[in-house]
């Protein structure tokens, strides 16, 4: 996780599936801105056509274009391999394009190619997309900043002119200082694809570690910049994932996680291996030596899916190690004190011995992340018999007599908290997806003050227990955002605007947002955000976008994106944001209620919210378009899949498509904790019943409306994406192609089915801003060919 400074949250703030819940594991930091099926007996079948083999991908066929169009598409036509059969429990599962697994096959490639320039042909004829991209441009042409942070003696922020490719991080000595730029990413790449992905600041402010990724991969190489001159320093880290960085307070090192070193000989392109991702080691490194010379501080080789996150306590004592294995919010915590290292760990230099760590919490149980310490004093954030979370306290003296500081709310989910001003803490609460702001007293947790904070998310709350002010940002759907600084040097806190975001051309007077709470199939309440234009008739006739995630305890809280604002502004497009379970927006229970056996209540309330906008006079299905990313992207494959009638358009980015094979790629065996896994016999059961790619069946056979068919669908991945594999999404694709278009003589299937396969590129963490512009402005233009929305100056 990208360690937000002084700041301890449970939540994971993007959009895409995570990977394991440390408290120190890798994450998007917002300073830088993720059906019932036919079985058959001993066989398989989802409705397969007959078999149109061919040894080559490069064959076509055609099909009509959209609803917009009469031109015929020239599908590609890519070998199916009937015989790729597997066994499960007794099942036989039909695989035929297994080969797309393998992304350095010349086939594979030449697949690549083909659908690439099946994509560019559509995309030419999409009449918004020039308006679209330099009107996000446009809007998007604006300076942003996150919240000033304090190491040793100077303050540290990150700042973007508009359209750089990255923000860059700056330092100066006050906040009335002249600003230096420390580290500006734009530099290492001429295209933007070297990114900033995870830093540390020692404590005394001398040394900048940081970690970079090229092409959005998930894989890190770190480097140390000395801060005084600015000079990079030799040190260089390879094979690092899945890591943050943690500084001993002496200055000299900082702990890591990595992986082992492929073996010698092997030539990879990092990041486009599908290889699972094992053995997770905690290292320490010394400055100024290789990294052959680190001390190997822990590994587990009986439990190859464990990952290690440390952390070293405010007062430089401790080192906290926490152990996790899947995505559930659960981890064990062990702690080794420092101090009492004869020798210190120069003396663990050339040993095989591991660090003395002793073990606090040895189960699986609940989740526990380090608030404060006071010598052997701790105080954590857990959900051990709490899912909306509690902070309790524990003397590691004692470690068996835990004692509750602020008991678990009845409706809200604990989010954060942080230690400020000697004894305070400044804790986030998430009160029906919108974020409740306190101060409370550290000893005690009783209240001190409530915050006046707007209707919208906080992050990036920055804050030491040495200093009297603080800093958090702000931001929702209507406000681009706005920094805070918080002073409790007087007692009362002292809350002032420090930075205000201001975006030339937008009006935010112009629009407005609502929550609703609609029933899903079993009467829940589902919470959905919806932003639109004001004064609106609700008539049905307006295009909408429906996004949803619904997975790994992630909630989706409100957030400015100019690309919304421009289709709203522009093409009258309705957003809306549907907080569906599996998230973690009311705490392990609502996240658990979307999980496992019951992930079918995901696609359950994100159908509900469709209907829901169409009944309430919103949208209709032909102009509806569905939108979501990895677990998200997920979602959007098995609700078309379940109702295709009720879309017009579906936008499914890197999504987890093959469900009784994800867990044999890269970091995949992390969501079993949310999905299962297709070893365990009744866990199959769950799994092939949503499965996007074992679902695919022709409505118009499924239906007594012959008129139906799948809404027009981009499925989006990239070629370094090595947390979902790019395979997921090309399987799909070609399964989509096959069932519904090509296998079938002038098939009813007139609504295009493509892919968008962007290069140099990942899950989505660290792409440059010229990507993400491009990429919108594509996804967008055709979304709006397909629901036939207008273009409005």
């Amino acid at each position: 996780m990208f360690k937000a400074f002084a700041v301890n949250s449970r939540s994971q703030i993007f959009a895409f599936v995570t990977v394991p819940t440390l408290r120190f594991r890798l994450r998007i930091n917002n300073t830088l801105r993720q059906s019932s099926l036919l079985l058959i007996k001993k066989n398989f079948s989802s409705q397969r056509p007959e078999s149109r083999s061919s040894s080559s991908s490069s064959r076509t066929i055609s099909a009509t274009m959209g609803s917009s169009s009469g031109d015929r598409l020239q599908y590609p036509l890519p070998r199916r391999d009937e015989s790729v059969v597997e066994d499960y429990h007794g099942v036989k599962i039909r695989d035929p394009y297994r080969w797309l697994e393998d992304p350095d096959a010349e086939e594979v490639k030449e697949f690549v190619q083909n659908q690439v320039r099946l994509t560019d042909s559509i995309l030419e004829n999409c009449e918004t997309k020039e308006k679209l991209r330099h009107n996000i441009t446009s809007l998007i042409d604006h300076p942003r900043y996150g919240s000033p942070f304090r190491r040793g003696d100077k303050y540290f922020y990150f700042h973007n002119t508009g359209l750089q490719a990255h923000s860059v991080l700056y330092i100066q000595d006050d906040l009335e200082a002249e600003t230096e730029v420390l580290l500006d990413p734009n530099t290492l790449s001429d295209d933007g694809t070297v990114s900033l992905n995870t830093f540390s600041i020692s404590e005394d402010a001398k040394y900048l570690a940081y970690g970079l990724s090229s092409s959005g991969s998930d894989w890190v190489t770190i480097k140390v910049i000395k801060i005084e001159d600015k000079e990079v320093e030799p040190d260089t880290l390879s094979w690092v994932k899945f890591s943050g960085i943690t500084w001993t307070h002496d200055s000299k090192g900082f702990f890591y996680g990595r992986y082992p070193a492929p073996k010698d000989g092997e030539d990879i392109d990092a990041g486009t291996e599908t290889n699972s991702n094992l053995y997770h080691e905690l290292y320490y490194h010394f400055l100024g030596t290789d990294q052959s010379q680190d001390i190997l501080c822990w590994r587990d080789h009986e439990n190859p899916k464990y990952m290690f996150g440390a952390e070293v306590t405010d007062d430089g004592k401790y080192l906290i190690m926490s152990i996790g294995e899947g995505c559930d919010p659960v981890n064990k915590l062990y702690y080794c004190d420092l101090s009492s290292l004869s020798g210190g760990l120069e003396s663990f230099r050339g040993s095989s011995t591991f660090l003395p760590f002793i073990k606090l919490v040895d189960s699986f149980d609940a989740q526990y992340i380090v608030i404060s310490n006071d010598e052997s004093l701790f105080t954590f954030l857990t959900n051990k018999d709490a899912p909306k979370y509690k902070l309790v306290r524990v003397d590691l003296k004692e470690p068996t007599s835990w004692t509750d500081v602020i008991e678990e709310h009845e409706k809200d989910v604990l989010e954060s908290a942080c230690v400020v001003n000697g004894n305070q803490l400044v804790v986030c609460y998430m009160s029906d997806v919108k974020h409740i702001m306190h101060i409370r007293d550290l000893e005690s947790g009783s209240l001190l003050h409530q915050l006046d904070v707007d209707i919208g998310s906080v992050s990036d709350v920055t804050a030491r227990r040495k200093d009297n002010a603080f800093f958090f940002s702000f931001t929702s759907y209507l406000t681009p955002g706005v920094i805070y600084k918080c002073d409790l040097a007087n007692g009362s806190p002292e809350v002032k605007v420090f930075r205000e975001v201001a975006v030339p051309g937008f009006d935010r007077e112009a629009f407005q947002a609502t929550q609703v709470f609609y029933p899903s199939k079993d009467g829940t309440k589902i919470p959905m955000f919806i932003v639109a234009k004001k004064g609106i008739k609700l008539d049905g006739s307006h295009p909408c976008l429906l996004y949803a995630y619904g997975g790994f305890n992630i909630s989706i809280t409100p957030s400015f994106s100019a690309s919304r604002i421009v289709l709203s502004k522009h093409l009258g497009v309705v957003f809306c944001f549907a907080n569906i379970r599996g998230g973690g927006e009311y705490g392990e229970e609502w996240h658990k209620a979307g999980s496992l056996a019951k992930k079918q209540n995901c696609f359950d309330d994100f159908i509900s919210g469709a209907e829901y906008l169409v009944s309430a006079g919103y949208t209709q299905p032909s102009k509806l378009c569905i939108e979501g990313g990895s677990n998200g992207g997920l979602l959007i494959g098995a609700c078309i899949n379940q109702r295709p009638d009720l879309f017009g358009c579906a936008l499914a980015h890197v999504g987890v498509m093959d469900m009784l094979r994800f867990h044999t790629f890269t970091i995949g065996h992390a969501w079993t904790s949310d999905y299962g896994c297709s070893e365990n016999e009744e866990e199959f059961h769950w799994l092939i019943k949503y499965s996007p790619l074992h679902n695919v069946k022709r409505p118009w056979e499924q239906q007594t409306d012959s008129l139906v068919q799948y809404p027009s669908t981009m499925l989006l991945t990239a070629d370094h994406d090595d947390r979902v594999v790019p395979l997921h999404s090309l399987k799909l694709l070609a399964t989509m192609q096959h069932v519904l278009c090509t296998s079938l003589e002038n098939s009813p299937q007139t609504n295009p089915i493509i892919g968008r396969i962007e290069v140099k590129a990942g899950h989505g963490a660290g792409r440059p801003t010229q990507k993400i512009i491009d990429e919108a402005a594509d996804r967008y233009s055709f979304m709006a060919k397909m629901v036939n929305a207008s273009w409005t100056e």
